[in-house]
């Protein structure tokens, strides 16, 4: 049932059936389920949902859900036919939970239409295509960056590290060890940490292992060029097993000229965290660090001129249970009026993915600038970096990739990124274990008998 034939139900109902205001009343609160059940941030939801029923009479219950239960908790919600009216989930579930009938798509696509799509990451927007719309509605996001020392870069004449060849070409001239790593790769098999660092440099030569039928043999070419560059990033890395922790450390030390990194780093960089401090000088508040950092969120390799960034992308899911326009209006409400709020909840890791309203096409993007980040310490970002680099971190998401989000097998996708069998492969091939023909080979066998 489409949304303007459950709306115009409901209305004949309350016609013919003469319907209370009480009734009515009572229809018009609504359940939203959200992941951010920390104390704070569950405090700033509830501010936001007070906020709104002070403007339209609708009651919000905001319910705090651990994400690593959500799918489940859907789908038990959804047999028994008592979902909540709102879920804000992650990407992963956006185009399942359409296909399953969970997530009332048209409604979601009213939602965006009535904003104005254009004023969307056209990257957020397409990771939830569905036909004729839009699963879900895109809230905020973030992409993965490589963090490099802009001050060294600069001082040394190189070009920002966009794509393979410039950051070869940086650790030509930078990499000095033990003072100064040209890199810090990923390279401990067993963490997530290096799936994900992975994925984003596949996905930046334009590999992929799925395609519209289901798992896709990587081709050898272009998977021997990632190959080869990533050995060439972990060749200008510390020895040893290498995943977050170490990059950050050694980048906060001033002995990294380049890292890739999520933007959670970013308020640490500036001394606002005083349990990961800047340890470049001897002050752990000191902002001299962020000072000198550049980022990039779209880097390219050899067969993919176009290049891409890792993109994580949260949505607000109507669903197929709902007081349709009452849900519909509190996501109005919370990507408009309250859209800034919505950021502030943790303005580091949610990039606003609506840039700007009616009158201003960037007036999300400065509001969330001005947004104080940090933990110990309080500054909006504004403060800490420069225009361009706050222009660089939002505007990835105008391009953010991931597997299977195209192709309609994000599921599997998913499946061959946690099973880590890409992550042992390239660790072998680094090792000198296996060649570039017998790595893609390995990769190929391990990851068609994911299903």
């Amino acid at each position: 049932m489409t949304r303007h034939t459950k709306t115009a139900t409901r209305l004949m109902l309350g016609s013919a059936m003469a319907l209370g205001l009480s009734a009515l009343a009572a229809q018009a609160d609504i359940r939203f389920w959200t992941t951010e059940e920390q104390p704070e941030r569950l405090a700033k939801q509830e501010e936001m949902a007070a906020a709104f029923a002070a403007e339209s009479g609708v009651n919000v219950e905001v319910i705090p859900v651990t994400e690593s239960e959500l799918g489940t908790r859907a789908t038990a919600a959804f047999a028994a036919g008592d979902l909540p009216d709102v879920i804000y989930h992650p990407l992963q579930y956006a185009l399942p939970w359409a296909e399953a009938g969970i997530l009332d798509t048209d409604a979601a696509t009213e939602v965006i239409e009535a904003l104005g799509a254009a004023s969307f990451a056209p990257g957020a927007i397409a990771m939830a295509a569905v036909e004729d719309g839009t699963a879900s509605v895109p809230v905020d996001g973030w992409t993965q960056m490589i963090v490099y020392r802009k001050d060294l870069f600069d001082s040394m004449g190189l070009a920002a590290p966009t794509s393979y060849d410039a950051v070869r070409a940086a650790i030509a001239k930078l990499h000095n060890p033990p003072g100064m790593y040209g890199f810090v790769a990923a390279t401990k098999v067993d963490e997530n940490f290096m799936s994900q660092v992975l994925e984003h440099v596949f996905l930046s030569n334009g590999v992929s292992p799925v395609g519209t039928d289901g798992f896709k043999p990587l081709e050898e070419g272009p998977t021997i060029e990632v190959l080869e560059f990533y050995r060439d990033i972990a060749k200008a890395s510390p020895p040893g097993e290498l995943y977050w922790k170490q990059s950050r450390e050694l980048y906060f030390a001033g002995q990294a000229a380049m890292i890739i990194w999520s933007p959670f780093i970013l308020d640490e960089l500036a001394g606002l965290r005083d349990s990961a401090p800047p340890t470049i000088n001897d002050d752990p508040t000191s902002r001299d660090l962020a000072g000198m950092t550049g980022i990039v969120t779209t880097f390219s390799g050899p067969s993919n001129a176009d290049g891409a960034a890792w993109g994580d992308v949260r949505y607000f899911g109507i669903t197929a249970d709902a007081n349709t326009d009452e849900a519909m209006d509190f996501v109005q409400y919370s990507m408009d009026a309250g859209y800034t709020a919505t950021l502030s909840i943790a303005p580091e890791g949610k990039f606003p993915v609506r840039r700007g309203n009616a009158d201003s096409a960037t007036a999300f993007v400065e509001a969330w600038s001005m947004l104080p980040v940090g933990v110990d310490r309080k500054a909006p970002l504004s403060d800490l970096y420069a225009q361009e680099m706050i222009d660089e971190i939002v505007g990835g998401l105008d391009v953010a990739q991931r597997w299977g989000v195209a192709e309609g097998q994000l599921g599997l996708a998913s499946k061959m990124i946690n099973s880590q069998a890409i992550n042992r492969v390239v660790r072998q091939f680094i090792d000198g274990e296996l060649d570039g023909p017998a790595a893609v080979a390995a990769m190929n066998d391990e990851l068609s008998k994911i299903n």
